[in-house]
């Protein structure tokens, strides 16, 4: 493997878990339960792709061929990730989680609360 190959594998994984760290701290950090959710749900999608595709970079050079696992588990994550933290986000609506006061389109929520609930107008 070439130095400049070591130093882009490298440089996607110090990223990855740069990315993942944050989202983490965020998830820590945030007021509410909507904003703790935004955090750790970008930063998991951006950072473990950015790890996949070093990954999917060390393995091709080492084994001369792609491997479809890390396409595969790329996948998977860009599937679930986004539908689940939007079933998370109606689950937090639909129990009319609290929101702190600095929580910005508080209007949208109430808003979608009740296009879920028409009779509780």
């Amino acid at each position: 493997m070439t130095v400049f190959l070591e130093v882009v594998v490298s440089l996607l994984i110090v990223l990855g878990s740069l990315v993942m760290l944050i989202g983490s701290i965020g998830l820590a950090k945030f007021p509410d339960y909507f904003t703790r959710l935004h955090a750790p749900t970008k930063a998991s999608t951006l950072g473990v792709a950015c790890i996949l595709i070093a990954s999917m970079i060390f393995f091709m050079v080492q084994l001369g061929h792609v491997t479809f696992k890390e396409v595969l588990i790329s996948m998977f994550l860009l599937i679930t990730a986004p539908v689940a933290a939007h079933m998370l986000a109606k689950a937090g609506l639909h129990y009319k989680v609290k929101m702190t006061d600095s929580t910005q389109n508080q209007h949208l929520a109430k808003k979608a609360y009740l296009q879920q609930h028409p009779d509780e107008k």
